[in-house]
């Protein structure tokens, strides 16, 4: 669903197509991205903050100037699949149809012990074979093919397909950069399909994100992407409910209430939804949701002394006839002043992909702009990359990775601010925070 909204997003975007509702004409946009449709404080003026956006802040490329492809184990060309998906309203499909049909997904890896077994019956794309070395080639080869035939300055690799079971971490077979690449060539049944394509991405220099929640980003794959300079980020699109999680305990927590119990509940239709029906598929996803609230938890000892922690509680159950259209209910129960407590109940109802598309060209486009920053600081002997792990995108995902030893943050305003005050500095502009005090001083 997924790689079908944001192919006709962005398609959609370039033709400058429009379509029809019963509200009447629709224009595409690029709503639910920060890098397309938000602002950016670069400083005050008489009576106020001057705004300007995101977009014009640093040379970002333009999402209409991507260029797509991509696997799939599934060769229903994007046209068809984008039908199938049902996320976008009749007449847009209408509309886009043309443009994408021609889409035809690259054969991809199929190991039936990843994901859940009702996703067989949609595996009529595969690479052949169990070798694995053979297929870490064959997506190596694809991926130089893809850059030389459309003649691109880069490649970068995002995974959003199906979630993934936990691989499990063994020593003298994924836990170093050596053994992984053994790994690879005894086809160990330890390497996921998404650590192929990680592995693959690494090998070829090429950013690699991902988009669902397993641990594609073994030891051996931090090890490797550290070895040759290349980026990775992930994991896990944060887009719905668990974005709002992010927020909301941050403010509880901030305000020196306590939440005692988080009990969230979904229920979705799609293909993910399916997937993640099966218990190994669910517990990555569960892993990814649990973590969000831990750094603001563990941002208060009053509250939650000696490590304690709320309750909490993650559901998911696939109900086909909602479709696309993810429905979450949550229920956040906190202490307050003397004994008393506070409940909170929401309703939200998320378009999955529809949130997640803007997330996928945000994590493009900001990758895309890493790879070309660079800074000096003291002690250092000249401009320096960043750091393999693009922790800098963690606004954009639920259970961000962090360079080793590093402090993960989930608090939603934290992710951003680094994100516009990084880029503020890459402008010549200090960081922003928000003292104002031309405003508070006393007036005379």
């Amino acid at each position: 669903n997924n790689g079908t909204t944001v192919t006709a997003g962005i398609l959609a975007n370039k033709h400058k197509i429009t379509w029809h509702t019963k509200k009447g004409e629709m224009h595409p946009n690029f709503y639910g991205s920060i890098s397309q449709s938000s602002t950016v404080k670069v400083g005050t003026v008489p009576g106020g903050d001057l705004y300007v956006p995101f977009k014009n802040l640093l040379p970002l490329v333009n999402p209409v100037d991507l260029v797509i492809g991509g696997w799939d184990i599934s060769a229903m060309n994007l046209g068809d699949a984008m039908k199938r998906a049902a996320v976008y309203d009749y007449d847009f499909q209408q509309v886009m149809y043309p443009y994408m049909k021609d889409f035809h997904p690259l054969p991809s890896i199929y190991y039936p012990d990843y994901i859940a077994a009702n996703q067989s019956d949609r595996a009529d794309n595969v690479i052949p074979g169990t070798d694995k070395q053979a297929h870490l080639e064959h997506i190596r080869a694809d991926m130089r093919r893809f850059k030389e035939e459309n003649h691109l300055d880069k490649v970068i690799v995002l995974w959003t397909a199906n979630t993934e079971r936990y691989s499990s971490i063994i020593p003298g077979v994924n836990d170093t950069a050596e053994n992984l690449l053994k790994a690879i060539k005894n086809s160990e049944s330890e390497v996921a399909p998404s650590t192929i394509f990680a592995v693959a991405a690494i090998l070829e220099g090429n950013t690699y994100i991902n988009g669902s929640p397993q641990n594609t980003f073994v030891p051996g794959v931090f090890e490797l992407a550290e070895q040759h300079h290349t980026f990775i980020a992930g994991d896990d699109f944060k887009s719905g409910q668990t974005k709002i999680k992010s927020v909301l305990v941050d403010y509880l927590v901030s305000a020196g209430i306590k939440p005692a119990s988080i009990a969230s509940y979904n229920h979705l239709g799609n293909n993910d939804g399916k997937n993640l029906s099966s218990p190994q598929q669910f517990r990555s996803k569960e892993i990814s949701k649990s973590g969000v609230v831990d750094d603001m938890v563990a941002s208060n000892g009053i509250l939650y002394p000696n490590h304690s922690h709320p309750d909490h509680l993650i559901v998911i159950k696939y109900i086909p006839f909602v479709g696309d259209s993810k429905r979450a209910l949550d229920e956040y129960t906190s202490e307050i002043f003397n004994g008393g407590l506070n409940t909170i109940s929401m309703h939200n109802t998320c378009e999955d992909s529809l949130l997640a598309a803007p997330l996928m060209i945000d994590l493009v486009v900001l990758s895309e702009i890493c790879e070309r920053i660079t800074m000096s600081y003291e002690g250092s002997k000249g401009f320096e990359h960043f750091d393999s792990v693009l922790s800098i995108l963690s606004y954009l995902l639920k259970a961000p990775e962090v360079p080793k030893g590093t402090p993960v943050v989930n608090a939603l305003s934290k992710q951003r601010e680094c994100i516009i005050n990084i880029f503020r500095a890459c402008i010549g502009l200090q960081p922003d925070n928000h003292m104002m005090l031309e405003y508070k001083k006393a007036q005379h």
